[in-house]
């Protein structure tokens, strides 16, 4: 059963994994076919999360409006359901005005809540990875203790040694705000949608990533942390915890060396990356384009008229 309404255009979503170029393309299309961009980045919804999240400046912007970009304080718990609420708004006015509303991001569960009749709990790779790491670092024992403290039925119910439901948990609890819960049916559809899918080769994206990360580091991402510590950052329970942020908290802390914490961010952005992929390869309806091919706005373009005529 199809959603859409005379005259209104589908919403366009452009994943993928980190690094590949979402945000160049998605402007390069909307300049093209008359559309605005609404951000789902979960980071790039923070306050001064500038330069270790890639949030595109004015000039990467294009002319082009975008929306949802720094609505939450970094002491903030993000909230998915918050965030739909704000992004259908926007998508529900961009789609009367005519105009085509650009999805933007590699947060999985942030696109699915948006274009889906979600049933939450879902997940998220981004919490899913962060929390992974914790458990590589401290052991199970110690995230069991905060589940514990979070919610006691969970934590009785989950064993000390179970690491991957005490993840899941944890995962479920700064999700949804509540305890934990079973998994839900398959989401339907919300929005008509065409879904673009970037990628590139591991070893190339391997690459980007390290290249992406000594450029934040040269950005002046240190001191970016360094004013988000001031301002509470160490508060926020999602914050707190972004890849690159967390790890140069523990070089302040003195846990991790500079060079740790380099190395490290590097390390958990890879393994961001590939959770990233394996997330959206499993939407089969997904058009997934060489992120590197030289005619890739023209090929995303074809995309868009082929699939907005099928609807």
């Amino acid at each position: 059963m199809s959603v859409l309404k005379p005259g209104m255009p589908p919403v366009v979503a452009v994943v993928g994994p980190t690094a590949t170029g979402k945000t160049a393309l998605a402007v390069a299309l909307a300049q093209q076919l008359g559309g605005e961009v609404v951000n789902a980045d979960s980071m790039q919804l923070y306050r001064g999360m500038d330069i270790g999240t890639a949030k595109p400046d004015e000039a990467e912007r294009g002319g082009v409006p975008h929306h949802l970009l720094d609505l939450w304080d970094v002491r903030e718990p993000a909230s998915v359901a918050e965030y739909r609420l704000r992004a259908r708004a926007e998508i529900d006015r961009l789609r009367a005005s005519g105009r085509i509303p650009f999805l933007v991001g590699g947060s999985g569960l942030y696109v699915r809540a948006v274009l889906d009749e979600l049933d939450f709990p879902g997940t998220d790779p981004a919490v899913r990875a962060r929390l992974e790491t914790e458990l590589a670092d401290v052991g199970s024992a110690e995230l069991h203790a905060r589940l514990a403290r979070l919610d006691p039925a969970a934590g009785a119910a989950v064993l000390p040694a179970n690491g991957r439901r005490i993840v899941r948990a944890l995962e479920v609890i700064e999700l949804t705000g509540g305890p934990f819960l079973a998994e839900l049916p398959e989401p339907r559809p919300h929005y008509p949608a065409v879904t673009i899918g970037l990628d590139r080769e591991p070893a190339e994206l391997d690459d980007r990533v390290a290249l992406r990360v000594d450029r934040m580091w040269a950005a002046g991402f240190v001191d970016e942390v360094t004013a988000l510590d001031v301002r509470g950052l160490r508060e926020g329970p999602t914050a707190s915890r972004a890849i690159g942020y967390a790890q140069v908290l523990a070089q302040f802390d003195g846990t991790l060396t500079a060079e740790e914490a380099r190395e490290r961010t590097v390390i958990a952005t890879r393994r961001f990356v590939r959770r990233q992929r394996s997330w959206f390869r499993r939407d089969a309806a997904t058009t997934w384009l060489d992120a590197g091919r030289t005619d890739l706005v023209a090929a995303a373009a074809a995309v868009i008229a082929g699939r907005t005529i099928e609807q």
